[in-house]
């Protein structure tokens, strides 16, 4: 990266935290006054940084624009798909993505398992929002007062002996789901069907999609599905930093 190029960008991490003058600018780069000047006046230019009535320089409408325009026209199922597909080969199994719309979690995208024996599963179509695992972590994430008013207006089909029996029982779930940062489902909606699940972020740390790893167990252990969780974890971590913008967290850190 070129240094003016550099030093420009420098500048708007230093103005993200409030307005600044030229001295404090120019302090901050380790340049003259004349250098943060020019550098300044170019940013102001484009929008990207206004100059106040008091003389100070903060962050332009321009910049905000831009951001917004970015942040509409990311489709998360167009960024996630590599990984989707990179998952479902690694493991085998079917591995789905799914979005909280208009009261329903829906699959906008799967890769289908390698094995004839598997779950069967439509993008487009409503998953049972009550056992999902993915349903569980795009739910668990919604404010409180929401959350708890969702809950409450849900039936609560009894597809299995496992399957989440009332409101109260679901709100509790949520919770933990919330506090863990990873869902299942195992046996709630078909008792032969087993699923872990991890939440896509976006740049605000909100859930915005949610990825899952599914299979019977007549060809993988409940057990052995869970033990594919820290992978399934990972793969939605790597979809959640080509989503926003930000670095994969360091397992170590």
């Amino acid at each position: 990266m070129s240094q003016t190029v550099d030093r420009a960008l420098s500048i708007l991490p230093l103005l993200a935290e409030g307005p600044a003058n030229l001295e404090q600018v120019a302090q901050r780069l380790g340049v003259h006054k004349s250098t943060a000047l020019r550098l300044l006046r170019t940013l102001h230019e484009h929008g990207i940084v206004h100059r106040q009535q008091d003389h100070r320089y903060r962050l332009g409408a321009r910049l905000f624009a831009l951001a917004q325009e970015a942040i509409e026209n990311l489709d998360v199922r167009e960024i996630a798909h590599p990984h989707l597909a990179a998952l479902g080969e690694k493991t085998g199994h079917t591995v789905h993505l799914a979005v909280y719309e208009d009261d329903e979690v829906v699959y906008i995208d799967k890769v289908e398992s390698r094995y004839p024996v598997r779950m069967y599963s439509r993008i487009g179509k409503p998953v049972a929002i009550t056992v999902a695992a993915v349903a569980k972590l795009l739910l668990a994430d919604l404010p409180e007062a929401e959350r708890r008013a969702v809950a409450e207006r849900l039936d609560y089909p009894r597809y299995t002996a496992r399957s989440t029996p009332h409101a109260a029982a679901f709100l509790s779930e949520l919770a933990t789901v919330r506090e863990q940062g990873w869902a299942s489902d195992l046996g709630g909606h078909e008792e032969s069907i087993n699923c872990v699940a991890a939440p896509v972020r976006g740049a605000d740390g909100r859930v915005v999609a949610a990825m899952s790893v599914s299979a019977p167990n007549v060809v993988v252990s409940a057990d052995d599905l869970l033990a594919l969780l820290p992978l399934v974890r990972r793969t939605a971590e790597a979809v959640s930093a080509d989503y926003s913008g930000r670095p994969v967290p360091d397992p170590g850190g």
